[in-house]
């Protein structure tokens, strides 16, 4: 037991540290460019409320504390050889690491859009989601922001996958670190992506800050995470992004 603390604890130093090194270096930017209100890089001219990016911390503190105990409960179920994480990347040839990261960012995609639209039920979103909405104009550290119900069922999913699914050990902590920069970067409020990328026929799968932005505008639009296709096959694509193409 006195182990298992320690783990979570370690966990939530490296949690607090992954978030507030790339929320507050966005965060830098952010300021600076919502410096010049006239740019076309800023997607919502509302600023920020009052008190909100303080708020923003407290919440995403307590969503890492969260994170930090299922990270504790995988690491511990990887000591004990219960998961299906590997060292080795070749025990399953090189060709699947890349496939093995496509697998789990379309089973997280999945999971989340249908929670997510089940967080938006009225009596769920008051007590799970709310918090999440009231950044109404998003920044960095909105990125994280969220109620503790809303933080455990969001981590459910990473256990889970990592128990049936083969997933090499650098392949983790890669879509780990992608994880916090994507979140990140679609709650900046300012688009980063070039236009180029995002007229492309993968640009158009793939979800940026302006296809977020309208999901906190909106409220019932633009659920997913990672990818644009459940919005698209399900009709819950902003019509925003249409014009945006």
């Amino acid at each position: 037991m006195t182990d298992f603390i320690g783990y979570i604890l370690i966990f939530f130093a490296i949690l607090l540290l992954r978030y507030f090194s790339t929320a507050g270096f966005f965060y830098a930017y952010y300021s600076r460019v919502k410096k010049n209100p006239s740019t076309q890089k800023i997607l919502s001219q509302r600023p920020p409320k009052k008190e909100q990016v303080k708020k923003e911390i407290y919440w995403s503190i307590i969503s890492s504390a969260i994170f930090a105990f299922f990270g504790a409960l995988t690491y511990w179920l990887w000591l004990n050889n219960y998961t299906a994480i590997y060292v080795n990347p070749a025990e399953f040839g090189y060709w699947y690491l890349p496939l093995s990261l496509l697998i789990v960012l379309l089973v997280h995609e999945t999971y989340y859009y249908w929670l997510h639209r089940a967080m938006h039920y009225p009596k769920i979103y008051k007590i799970v989601h709310k918090v999440h909405h009231q950044s109404l104009s998003t920044t960095p550290w909105t990125a994280f922001s969220f109620h503790p119900w809303e933080s455990v069922l969001e981590a459910l999913i990473v256990p889970v996958i990592l128990l049936i699914i083969p997933i090499n050990i650098y392949v983790l902590l890669f879509y780990l670190i992608f994880m916090t920069f994507s979140s990140v970067v679609n709650h900046l409020d300012i688009e980063i992506y070039p236009v180029w990328f995002r007229k492309s026929t993968f640009g158009k799968l793939w979800i940026d800050a302006t296809h977020h932005h309208y999901h906190h505008k909106e409220f019932n639009t633009n659920y997913g995470l990672y990818f644009t296709f459940w919005d698209k096959l399900m009709g819950t694509e902003s019509r925003k992004m249409e014009e945006k193409s």
